[in-house]
């Protein structure tokens, strides 16, 4: 079972992993530093939420691992693995195209509403990390 043993962690390439799906209780950290910025994660087997300076980045239900997660102006990726078929929803630009793709699939073009958020879902395999990348249309 793939999971980030140490809740969240920066990895070498500025990517961020974070999560473990295989808890029972739920765990939090707060005030993780990476790239300038705080982060506070709360993860378990019915929720993974990550904030960054206290807004909302990342939430998936049930509860994820998530590894390697960067983003940019005009793109979200990370790797992403669970017990089963995750609904993963991300805060991104409000009132924005974008494109989505999980492993080698592209969903479409989805729309991000008034608030920036973006729903998707992934079938998920606790052995594998399957990618996912949005992109801004």
């Amino acid at each position: 079972m793939k999971t980030v043993d140490s809740l969240i962690r920066s990895e070498a390439d500025g990517g961020l992993s974070f999560g473990d799906f295989s808890l029972k209780e739920k765990k939090k950290l707060a005030d993780f530093k990476h790239g300038g910025d705080l982060y506070k994660i709360k993860t378990f087997n019915e929720i993974t939420k990550l904030e960054r300076n206290e807004t909302f980045v990342y939430e998936s239900v049930p509860g994820s691992a998530v590894f390697d997660y960067k983003e940019s102006a005009s793109e979200v990726a990370f790797s992403v693995t669970g017990a089963s078929d995750i609904q993963i929803t991300l805060e991104l630009e409000p009132d924005t195209e974008y494109e989505a793709f999980v492993g080698d699939t592209m969903l479409g073009k989805m729309k991000t509403n008034l608030g920036g958020k973006l729903v998707l879902s992934v079938e998920a395999d606790e052995d594998k990390a399957i990618p996912v990348k949005i992109v801004k249309a």
